[in-house]
């Protein structure tokens, strides 16, 4: 029965920040005005997407398979949210102030969308476990386990150029677009943290199945607030 299910749920799902640069005076502004208006946005689905983290990682590695089953639906669920919320945020920015903006806008929030459409895949899938099987569930953690790998290996080519350069740079100082640290896992769990840092996930853990008294869920939060330091 499968002891862990490790993926890094930011993955190509938000922005990293990372980034140095200048500008003059007037594009420092743009920069700026852009990077707040985005970032008060962002703020609390940065929040959102940490706790639907915390709430996997808290699940108990010798839970019920219907309490796993539960709290994996619901964390979904935010986190495709969250993914909407930030294309809207996006959105409501205007132009970013980059070469070839209005494009790259326009390719992020499709690259958002596309990953909240896949969140609400894995919760589909999820929701359809069998919870009053043990083997069965563990087995089919294995399949959400993979398809989180999916969503991490998602192509985010318009999300990373929101957050080089000046625009990445000025986000980063912006009070909305700071890191959430998700806790380790409870004892026993298999997940781990990764620091927060200005690069983008590295690829899943692979989730491992073998037989055992009861199955568990523990995501180890890679990057926990990449654009903003999680788009």
């Amino acid at each position: 029965m499968n002891k862990k299910l490790a993926a890094a749920l930011s993955g190509g799902a938000v922005l990293v920040l990372a980034l140095s640069g200048c500008t003059d005076d007037d594009g420092d502004n743009k920069v700026n005005d852009w990077a707040k208006t985005f970032c008060d946005q962002a703020q609390p689905q940065i929040k959102k997407r940490a706790n639907a983290e915390q709430a996997i990682i808290s699940t108990a590695a010798d839970g019920k398979p219907a309490d796993i089953q539960a709290a994996d639906s619901k964390a979904f669920q935010d986190l495709a949210d969250v993914n909407n919320s930030l294309a809207t945020a996006v959105k409501a920015g205007g132009t970013p102030p980059i070469d070839d903006g209005a494009k790259v806008q326009q390719d992020a929030v499709a690259e958002l969308q596309a990953t909240a459409k896949a969140y609400l895949a894995l919760k589909k899938q999820v929701d359809g476990l069998n919870a009053k099987d043990q083997q069965k569930f563990a087995d089919g953690l294995q399949g959400v386990a993979d398809g989180l790998a999916t969503i991490e290996k998602m192509k985010q080519d318009a999300v990373k150029k929101l957050q080089s350069g000046d625009l990445g740079k000025a986000m980063a100082k912006e009070p909305g677009c700071r890191t959430v640290k998700v806790s380790s896992p409870p004892a026993g769990g298999s997940g781990s943290d990764s620091p927060s840092t200005p690069a983008s996930s590295k690829a899943p853990a692979k989730a491992s199945a073998k037989a055992a008294p009861k199955p568990s869920v523990t995501v180890s939060a890679g990057k926990p607030s990449e654009l903003p330091s999680e788009l």
